[in-house]
């Protein structure tokens, strides 16, 4: 694919700015009715699969991780998503933008990430509604 061909994807399908790659297994926890659909079949097209729920047995390749303010300790929920993740994985946290209801600081989730042993990585607007931080693993 060219390079032209890959700024072209990135704008049509947000995913392709998250480096999802054709048979990654995928992790989804958090669901809920705000998640952003265009997000989750723009992942599903890149991976030629669909991403599997909180209640899949074996390791992923990634976590997407909805996460809003009202959910509880984000710590608890960072820790619980390294144990899904294969060696080498990465976890997508997503959240509420500014302003929108579930709203996460950034301190928040910084703190949530050094206390958990995940390093920040990369910040982006993924969606109308949701931000997405990416997180490596610890290594093991």
């Amino acid at each position: 694919m060219s390079a032209t061909a890959d700024h072209a994807e990135e704008r049509t399908n947000p995913a392709g700015r998250l480096g999802f790659e054709p048979g990654q297994v995928v992790q989804e926890i958090g669901y809920d009715d705000d998640v952003d659909h265009d997000l989750r079949e723009g992942i599903e097209s890149l991976i030629g699969q669909d991403i599997v729920d909180e209640d899949y047995d074996d390791v992923a390749d990634v976590v997407l991780l909805w996460f809003r303010d009202e959910d509880g300790d984000l710590t608890d929920a960072l820790v619980d998503a390294i144990g899904c993740l294969d060696e080498g994985g990465v976890i997508w946290l997503l959240t509420p933008k500014t302003g929108r209801d579930g709203y996460v600081e950034p301190s928040d989730i910084q703190d949530a990430a050094q206390t958990a042993g995940l390093s920040q990585t990369k910040s982006i607007s993924v969606a109308k509604d949701w931000s997405g931080t990416k997180m490596a693993s610890p290594k093991r």
